[in-house]
């Protein structure tokens, strides 16, 4: 199994230990320092070769990203993304928020348009993150998700 990051200070192989985490998981500290631009807020962990799959070609692989999102007013998206390769077959989670807001958009720092109704509070998305580390990339059950093909048209507007 490989697994990869990019999360604020940690950048690579592996992944940071969720002690090493856990502070970050706050409206003060999600976004990182920019230097001359304004920094980051979108983060990933990636783990590769699930289930035995780990010496099989890329695209045969059973292969899953988190995607996380943030912002100091409305916490954290995650997207999972799972492609088993045994299957050919791609699934897609977002976290799923207060869905009455639907509607409504805030853009990351990158310029996206992010729907705030697939926000979650950051501590809910820290222990999301916990569990999806401790289970070696399974889809936490710690928070709600709704399959990206049941997210109404729109959800994912174009910048």
């Amino acid at each position: 199994m490989r697994k990869e990051n990019y999360f604020h200070d940690f950048d690579g192989p592996g992944w940071p230990t969720p002690a090493e985490m856990k502070t970050y998981f706050s409206a003060e500290r999600w976004v990182s320092e920019g230097g001359n631009d304004s920094g980051n807020d979108n983060w990933t962990l990636k783990v590769g070769g699930l289930y035995g799959t780990d010496a099989l070609p890329h695209r045969d692989a059973v292969n899953v990203t988190l995607y996380m999102t943030g912002t100091p007013d409305h916490g954290v998206t995650l997207t999972y993304d799972k492609w088993d390769g045994r299957i050919q077959r791609k699934d897609s989670y977002a976290s799923k928020g207060n869905l009455r807001r639907m509607r409504e958009f805030v853009r990351s720092l990158h310029g996206d348009l992010l729907c705030i109704g697939l926000f979650v509070p950051f501590e809910s998305a820290w222990r999301a993150v916990k569990d999806f580390i401790e289970s070696d990339g399974e889809l936490p059950t710690s928070i709600e998700w709704i399959a990206s093909r049941d997210l109404p048209p729109g959800t994912f507007p174009e910048a």
